[in-house]
């Protein structure tokens, strides 16, 4: 094989170094342009802020301020007292409850046999509301947000504790009163019945919303 000439091989090696020459030229010219556009840049944002002053580093944690909770608050209350304002302590109920010695309750097209199945436990229990220890006003309120809830979620029976009264002045059910008469006013309720023993007989009622 014939070796090249000499001159040949300088020549190339010359184009190889021009050429590498060339390419460490335009690399600098673009960093001196990128660098005379960040000067222009800041001087730029120098003149549309003006002067500025470097903080003093004091080796603080800056923390990122604390998260707001998402929940709605005020308006929840807000419709819990609309809610218990709509029931009255006033609706006298005695001329819609069964006239039986547990004063149950069915909506017009309702029929008995509902009641019957309530006795005797035979629908199931899906959640159950325990108002012992509560006064009037916050039972009131807390039965209401129960029953919107249980409807909302499509809870078709519930069980609602009012007590027995034992531990009321004088020995009278207070709440067991008042919650017959609360219920009647709620139309997602259809029927009410005492809960049998297991239930918490006399002291609780089972309550049917609507499907």
């Amino acid at each position: 094989m014939r070796r090249k000439p000499l001159d040949e091989q300088l020549g190339a090696v010359r184009t190889v170094l021009t050429q590498r020459a060339r390419d460490e030229a335009g690399q600098r010219e673009r960093e001196a342009e990128q660098a005379r556009r960040e000067r222009t840049e800041g001087e730029q944002f120098s003149l549309a802020v003006g002067p500025v002053k470097r903080v003093k580093e004091t080796g603080r944690m800056q923390h990122a301020p604390p998260t707001v909770d998402p929940t709605p608050r005020q308006r929840l209350a807000d419709e819990a007292r609309a809610l218990a304002s709509t029931l009255s302590d006033e609706v006298d109920v005695g001329t819609l409850l069964e006239t039986d010695a547990a004063l149950a309750f069915r909506r017009e097209g309702i029929g008995p046999d509902v009641l019957t199945r309530l006795r005797r436990g035979q629908w199931s229990v899906q959640r159950h509301l325990d108002l012992h220890g509560m006064t009037r006003d916050v039972a009131r309120e807390a039965l209401a947000q129960f029953i919107r809830r249980a409807g909302r979620d499509g809870l078709r029976c519930v069980r609602v504790v009012h007590g027995k009264g034992n531990g009321s002045p004088g020995r009278e059910p207070v709440l067991k009163t008042k919650v017959r008469g609360w219920l009647v006013q709620k139309d997602e309720v259809i029927a009410f019945a005492q809960a049998p023993a297991t239930d918490g007989g006399h002291g609780a009622l089972l309550v049917l919303l609507r499907g």
